[in-house]
C-alpha cells in the first residue's frame, strides 16, 4: 500500500503537470489565432509547455504512483526550480499566481522528502 505522502507528491506533481500542459495547450492556440508578434519562439514555447507537462504527469503516474525509484528526482527538482520561479512571478505584481506556486512547491518537496515516501521507494 502506498502512503499518503507519496499519493499527495504524486497529484501535486500531476497537478504542475496539467498546469504547464494547460499552459503550452494555450500557447499554441494564440499561436495559430496569429496573436504571437514572434511564430517561431511561440511554437517553442508551446512546445515546451507541452512537453514539461507530459513529462511530469509521466513522472506522477508512471513514476510515484508505480512507486518507482527513479519518479522522485524529477519531482524534486521541479519543485526547486519552482521556487525561484514562484518569487520572481510575486515580485512581478503576481501574488495570486506566485503565492499557490510557492505553496505547491513547497508541500511538493515536504511529500517527495517525506520518510514514508522514501521508505515506499527504496524500502528500509
Amino acid at each position: 500500500m502506498r502512503p499518503w505522502s507519496l499519493v499527495a507528491a504524486a497529484a501535486i506533481v500531476a497537478a504542475e503537470g496539467l498546469v504547464a500542459l494547460g499552459l503550452g495547450v494555450y500557447a499554441l492556440v494564440g499561436t495559430l489565432a496569429g496573436e504571437a508578434t514572434e511564430t517561431t519562439a511561440a511554437l517553442a514555447e508551446a512546445a515546451f509547455g507541452l512537453l514539461v507537462g507530459a513529462g511530469l504527469i509521466w513522472v506522477a503516474v508512471g513514476g510515484l504512483l508505480r512507486a518507482e525509484r527513479w519518479g522522485r528526482a524529477p519531482g524534486v527538482l521541479t519543485q526547486i526550480f519552482l521556487i525561484p520561479v514562484s518569487i520572481t512571478v510575486m515580485q512581478s505584481g503576481w501574488p495570486a499566481i506566485g503565492v499557490p506556486l510557492l505553496a505547491a512547491a513547497i508541500a511538493g518537496l515536504g511529500t517527495l522528502l517525506a520518510p514514508p515516501t522514501t521508505k515506499a521507494l527504496y524500502g528500509d
